[in-house]
């Protein structure tokens, strides 16, 4: 893994610091092979690390998404002329991409996903797949020019039901409209409405049938990048929430310097220590073998991790964490990473499902 640049690109939102990365070449050291193989993930984690000390926590959602996530999905499933073009744009960082998967109604059910893709009349160069759905939670969505949309082309929750397609956001039947939070500011996050969107064939990306696997290979990447970003975000803080109590004092003793007060702050540093080796140990078998149980595992690990160390500072900061540059805010958006990227209900389930070779594979 290689080091992070020093100084992340300066830009107002993600898809001026992608063009600051593409023309610095940063984008091209991240995908060593191209954007379709390993990721360089000690230089994501850099990334994700310096946008993050950066702020606003919306800004390194959107990076995440879009390099850990989308642009890989799209370079590896992009086989039509119209693709290839979105391709090489986000690639030198013109082109800003959503990942729409999450359904109105299902959430992190991707197999109940009700969003739909008529492929009956897209039998031939000139077909055309006919989409009808609602996304909701998607980042970027209104600030991207195009979304990856997962739907659904055939009835049933078989995995070989779905299958991924390249939307313009601006296309006839597409309707964007802002989440209408407070928290996230600069992820763009919105919902997506679909009403008899009519595309050529060439924006249906790879295979029929191909659309759940895709995903699967694909999220484990995007599960480490969130570990990393989490384990970055409780470094920051910890270091944050420790210097501060260490400019007040109780009695003529600084805060940081009253046993229940370190004893506090000892026991979160050991959960972040935990997390950063969870996350080294993990990073050649998710990188390199999409090991969906070991990003399972992270994915857990990292959401009750951020959870846990984000709450006990947020409680060391007493009534100044309500003021607007004050952490509870900060803390309401770090549940994220116990939601975003499967629940962490969901993914305890994938690790529950292979318990037994989990524990052997502890074994001494």
């Amino acid at each position: 893994m290689s080091e992070a640049p020093g100084v992340l690109p300066p830009g107002r939102d993600a898809r001026e610091v992608l063009t600051g990365l593409a023309r610095a070449g940063v984008l091209d050291r991240l995908y060593p092979a191209g954007p379709a193989g390993e990721i360089d993930a000690g230089l994501l984690r850099g990334l994700l690390g310096a946008a993050d000390a950066r702020g606003p926590q919306g800004l390194v959602l959107s990076l995440l998404v879009q390099l850990a996530t989308a642009l890989p999905l799209l370079a590896q499933t992009a086989s039509s002329p119209v693709a290839e073009k979105v391709l090489g744009a986000a690639c030198e960082g013109r082109s800003l991409l959503a990942l729409a998967a999450t359904d109105e109604q299902a959430g992190s059910d991707l197999a109940g996903l009700a969003t739909r893709a008529d492929l009956t009349a897209a039998d031939g160069d000139g077909g055309t797949v006919v989409v009808d759905g609602v996304k909701r939670w998607v980042t970027s969505a209104t600030t991207a020019d195009h979304a990856l949309v997962l739907a659904r082309h055939r009835p049933g929750r078989h995995f070989t039901s779905f299958t991924w397609l390249l939307v313009p956001l601006d296309a006839p039947g597409v309707t964007v409209r802002p989440a209408g939070t407070p928290l996230f500011a600069g992820s763009g996050v919105g919902h997506v409405t679909f009403s008899g969107c009519r595309l050529d064939r060439g924006h249906l990306l790879g295979r029929p049938g191909r659309g759940l696997p895709l995903f699967a290979r694909n999220i484990a990447v995007e599960r480490l990048a969130s570990a990393a970003w989490g384990t970055e975000l409780c470094r920051r803080v910890l270091a944050d929430t420790a210097t501060r109590l260490a400019g007040r004092t109780l009695d003529g003793t600084p805060l940081d310097r009253h046993p229940a007060v370190r004893q506090r702050l000892a026991e979160c540093a050991v959960r972040v220590s935990a997390l950063d080796a969870l996350w080294t140990a993990s990073c050649d078998r998710i990188t390199g073998e999409r090991d969906a149980t070991t990003a399972a595992v992270l994915k857990a690990a990292s959401g009750a991790t951020v959870d846990h160390v984000l709450s006990a500072c947020a409680q060391l900061w007493g009534a100044d964490g309500f003021s607007a540059d004050g952490i509870q805010q900060l803390r309401a958006e770090a549940a994220l990473f116990g939601i975003g990227g499967g629940a962490t209900e969901v993914v305890l389930d994938t690790v529950a499902d292979r318990l037994v070779p989990l524990l052997e594979g502890l074994a001494a």
